[in-house]
């Protein structure tokens, strides 16, 4: 899997640059909500590693304490939010596949938005379970270099412990892979080794990249603005190759 760290980072450095600051926070509170209402109304982050997992990635994209707390306490109570979690898996223009993850308090108008989306951007929506084969759900736990005090051979060879499969290090985050199954002992012997990752999520890796010229990379990048701007989409996953060219854009 090495290298796929520059694949899943489009998003985070997309993330980096977007300043809808409101948008992110309000996808992070539905996380929180869902890992309560999952947890029989647990809002208690010791004995709820969901909600614990959920606090962590608030903290990595610096949402206030207070926020955090609020959206806790509401979660917890009787007039709470109610979500239901649906996915979508199409292509979008030049045969790039695309999965989304939607948390949603009204199914109907969600997959509405999601098909006129694909239709806009001369994608089409599929069947469920149509795009299995190209992604791997894989957890992904992402940490800023800066903040780990472990020599990063060292801390490889502990993490197997917790499931890791692979590794990725750019010049300043160190990326650590697992299969989905072994999210939680990952997130278990973190703890234990007292290490908060910036960044702690289950993604769809895809198993094979396709290559476009910028003009037509150009053209997934809207569909996925266009995703990114719906507020019912959590994460949109796809297997466009990130080259420098796509990555230089982005960055520009």
């Amino acid at each position: 899997m090495a290298g796929h760290s520059k694949w899943s980072n489009i998003k985070h450095r997309k993330g980096a640059q977007d300043k809808r600051r409101s948008k992110i926070f309000t996808r992070l509170i539905k996380d929180i909500t869902v890992a309560i209402k999952e947890n029989n109304n647990n809002g208690d982050p010791e004995t709820n590693p969901a909600l614990r997992n959920a606090i962590q990635n608030a903290r990595g994209e610096n949402m206030p304490k207070d926020n955090i707390e609020r959206a806790i306490k509401k979660a917890s109570g009787a007039d709470a939010d109610s979500y239901d979690q649906i996915t979508f898996e199409g292509y979008g223009p030049h045969g790039i596949a695309i999965f989304i993850e939607c948390t949603t308090d009204n199914t109907n108008r969600t997959v509405a938005n999601i098909r006129a989306i694909f239709n806009k951007h001369n994608g089409t929506l599929g069947t469920n379970g149509s795009l299995e084969f190209i992604f791997n759900r894989t957890g992904v736990f992402t940490f800023d270099k800066e903040n780990l005090d472990w020599d990063l051979d060292e801390l490889q060879l502990e993490l197997i412990e917790g499931g890791a499969t692979s590794y990725d290090e750019e010049e300043d985050i160190f990326v650590v892979y697992t299969d989905y199954k072994d999210f939680g002992t990952m997130s278990a012997l973190l703890e234990k080794l007292k290490l908060e990752p910036k960044n702690a999520e289950l993604q769809r890796i895809p198993v094979t990249t396709k290559e476009l010229e910028l003009e037509k990379a150009k053209d997934i990048l809207k569909i996925i603005d266009a995703f990114e701007d719906d507020d019912d989409v959590q994460n949109v996953f796809h297997n466009m190759e990130a080259t420098e060219e796509v990555l230089a854009h982005l960055e520009s």
